[in-house]
C-alpha cells in the first residue's frame, strides 16, 4: 500500500489559481492477466498533515512511537560555566603547562577548574564529581576518583610547582622588567597544621591560627608564583627568600620588585643593593618622609605648585630618584581620620577623669594601667600628653604634633632605582600604584571568586599544593574576566589619567556602563559571579529516544551566545 498524492491545479473564471488537495490510500496489485493494477482503498484528504506523514513513515515500515513515552530526558548537568573555564584553560595551555598526560593531570586539572566554579573543600568536591553534577567530572573519567586520588594529584602539582612558575615567568616577565610582590594570610580549621601558629590577621579574625602567603604577579597582575610561610612570619622576612627564588628558580636576575614599605624595607633593599641588576620600587616610611620635610629638606610644599608631584634626590638615597606625591583626597581622608581617633581617645580619656575626679580611682599605677589601655585602643598616644600626680589626672591635646603631622596628610614618597629610560616620574608612579592588581587577585582568591579560606588541610604540603592550585585558578580567572568584560560591569579601555597621582576614575565608557546596565546590543550586563551562574544554566542533556541515547545542549539564550562568542569558540558538548 501507498499514499498517492492526486492534488489537481486549475484556474478560475476570475483567473485565480488554485489547488485541490487530494491524498488517497491505494494498494498495488496485478490482475489474471498480470497486468498492474491500483485499487483505491481510502480518500485520506481530510486527515491532518502530520497524521498523512505518520501514515507514510508507517507503510514505509518505520516504527512510531508516542512522543511521551518514547522521549526520556535521563539527565540535565550545568555545562555553561565549566565549557567557558575549559576554553580559556585551553587557549592558555593549561594541560600542557601542568605536565605530561597522567590521570594526576586530569584530577589536578579538574579541581582547577572547580575551584573557579564551585570553589569548596575537597571532600565536598568529591562528592560533586561522584553525584556526578558536573560534565568535568563524566568527561575526563575521573567521576570515581576518592580523597586518596585527589590528594595523590595535589602531591603530583606540588611536584612540578617549579617548573610550572618558571614557564609563567618566562611568559609574563622580562628582563629588566618589574615584578609585584605582596603578602596576605588566611585562617586555619584546626590546631594542627603544620604552617599554623597565631599572628596578625588580615582577615580580622582573632583567636584563630592563620598561615601566610607571597604572591609573584607580572605589572597587570597575572599570577606568577605563590609562596607559603608560617602565619607569624614578618613582611620583610617573607619577602627575603623570594628574591632568591626569583634569580635562582626562575631565571630573572635583572628585575626590578615593587612592593609595599612593610615588605620592602630598608634591611630588604640593603640585600637587593649587593645584588646586580636587581632593583626596587618601594615607599618611605612616614619618619623618613618627615626627615625630608625638615626646613633643610629637599621636600617642601612649595614643590606642589603646580602640579601633584616632583622628582627630588637626596645623599642618604644614593642611585635612587625619590618622587614625591600629594594626593588632596588621601589629605582630608586622613585629617578626618584622624580627628575621629582623637575625638574617641578624648571621650576614653574623659571617662577615666570624670571617675578620678569622683574619687572611685585612687592609685595611681591603676590610674596609669587605664590610660595605656586608652590611648592603645585607638592608637593616637603621640597626640596626648598627660600627668597623673597622687590621685589626680589630666590630659591634653598636643596641638604642635599634631599640626606637624596634619602638614604631611597626603603626601608620600617612592623610592626606586628605575632610570629615566625606563620610567618617567608619573610611570614611576603609576607603577607603585599597581600594586592594587596584587590586592585585586588577593580579593579574587580569598573573597569574591576563590574562597581560599578556611584552610582545612593539615599538612605543609597539602596546604601548599591548596594555595597553588588557588593560584592557577586566580590566574584564569584574569584572563576570563578579561574576556568577559563586554558583558559585566568592568571598565574597558582605560585612559592614562593626566595626573598619575589623582585617585582612579570610572572610565565614560564604565560609567555609561553602571547608568545603561546593558550593552550597546541590549544584552543586560552581569557582574562576573552572576555571569558565570547564568552560564551553569545552559545544560547537557543525556536523551532516551526510543531506546537511543542522545546528547544535547540547551539552547543557549542570548547572553550565553554572546559569551562563547567572546572566548572564539562554540560550546563544547564535552570537556575533553
Amino acid at each position: 500500500m501507498h499514499i498517492d498524492n492526486a492534488s489537481r491545479q486549475y484556474t478560475t473564471g476570475s483567473g485565480e489559481r488554485r489547488t485541490t488537495k487530494c491524498y488517497l490510500l491505494r494498494r498495488s496489485y496485478r490482475d489474471a492477466d498480470g497486468k498492474p493494477r491500483n485499487e483505491t482503498l481510502a480518500n485520506l484528504s481530510d486527515l491532518p498533515e502530520n497524521a498523512i506523514s505518520a501514515l507514510r513513515l508507517a507503510l514505509k515500515g518505520a516504527t512510531l512511537v508516542d512522543a511521551e513515552s518514547g522521549f526520556d530526558v535521563e539527565r540535565s548537568i550545568p555545562h555553561g560555566d565549566i565549557a567557558a573555564a575549559h576554553i580559556m584553560a585551553g587557549t592558555l595551555g593549561l594541560r600542557s603547562l601542568l605536565g605530561p598526560p597522567s590521570r594526576e593531570r586530569d584530577i589536578a586539572y579538574a579541581l582547577i577548574l572547580t575551584r573557579m566554579v564551585r570553589p569548596e573543600s575537597k571532600l565536598s568536591t568529591v562528592r560533586w564529581w561522584s553525584a556526578p553534577d558536573t560534565t568535568l567530572a563524566c568527561d575526563p573519567g575521573i567521576a570515581d576518583a576518592g580523597t586518596d586520588d585527589i590528594y595523590a594529584a595535589m602531591d603530583w602539582l606540588l611536584s612540578r610547582k617549579g617548573q610550572i612558575e618558571k614557564k609563567l615567568a618566562r611568559r609574563h616577565l622580562s628582563a629588566g622588567g618589574t615584578a609585584m610582590y605582596d603578602l596576605s594570610s588566611s585562617w586555619v580549621e584546626g590546631t594542627r597544621c603544620e604552617l599554623a601558629a597565631f599572628g596578625y590577621s588580615r582577615d580580622g579574625k582573632r583567636g584563630r591560627m592563620q598561615i601566610e602567603y607571597g604572591l609573584l604577579t607580572d605589572p597587570a597582575g597575572r599570577p606568577v608564583a605563590i609562596d607559603v610561610v608560617k602565619g607569624n612570619t614578618a613582611g620583610p622576612v617573607a619577602f627575603k627568600p623570594v628574591i632568591s627564588k626569583v634569580r635562582k628558580e626562575l631565571g630573572l636576575k635583572d628585575l626590578v620588585f615593587a612592593g609595599d614599605r612593610g615588605m620592602i624595607t630598608k634591611t630588604r633593599i640593603a640585600e637587593l643593593r649587593a645584588l646586580e641588576g636587581a632593583g626596587w620600587v618601594t615607599a618611605l616610611r612616614a619618619p623618613d618622609i618627615a626627615a625630608l620635610a625638615a626646613d633643610d629638606g629637599p621636600l617642601q610644599l612649595s614643590l606642589f605648585d603646580e602640579q601633584n608631584f616632583a622628582e627630588i634626590t637626596h645623599p642618604d638615597y644614593p642611585g635612587e630618584r625619590l618622587v614625591c606625591c600629594r594626593n588632596p583626597a588621601l589629605k582630608v581622608s586622613r585629617a578626618v581620620k584622624r580627628e575621629k581617633l582623637l575625638a574617641a581617645t578624648e571621650a576614653d580619656l574623659g571617662k577615666i577623669k570624670k571617675s578620678v575626679t569622683a574619687g572611685r580611682l585612687k592609685d595611681p599605677d591603676k590610674i596609669g594601667v587605664r590610660v595605656g589601655k586608652a590611648i592603645g585602643k585607638h592608637k593616637a598616644g603621640k597626640h596626648f600628653t598627660w600627668q597623673i600626680t597622687g590621685g589626680a589626672f589630666s590630659f591634653r591635646r598636643d596641638e604642635e604634633k599634631i599640626a606637624a603631622e596634619a602638614a604631611l596628610d597626603g603626601i608620600y614618597v617612592i623610592r626606586t632605582t628605575m632610570t629615566a629610560g625606563l620610567a618617567d616620574a608619573p610611570g614611576i608612579v603609576r607603577t607603585y600604584k599597581n600594586l592594587k592588581y596584587v590586592e585585586r587577585d588577593f580579593r579574587t582568591i580569598k573573597i569574591d571568586d576563590l574562597d581560599v579560606r578556611p584552610i582545612r588541610h593539615y599538612k605543609a604540603g597539602r596546604v601548599e599544593a591548596h594555595l597553588f592550585i588557588c593560584m592557577l585558578a586566580a590566574y584564569l580567572t584574569w584572563h576570563l574576566r578579561e574576556a568577559f568584560a563586554p558583558l559585566t560591569f568592568t571598565g574597558q579601555d582605560i585612559p592614562e589619567p593626566a595626573d598619575p597621582v589623582a585617585p582612579a576614575q570610572r572610565s565614560p565608557q564604565a560609567r555609561n556602563k553602571d547608568a545603561a546596565k546593558q550593552t550597546p546590543d541590549n544584552l543586560p550586563l552581569y557582574r562576573y559571579r552572576d555571569l558565570l551562574s547564568h552560564l551553569s544554566i545552559l545544560d547537557r542533556q543525556t536523551i532516551n529516544f526510543s531506546g537511543q541515547k542522545i546528547e544535547k545542549l540547551t539552547l543557549p539564550t542570548p547572553v550565553q551566545a554572546r559569551a562563547f562568542g567572546l572566548l572564539g569558540s562554540p560550546v563544547p558538548i564535552r570537556i575533553t
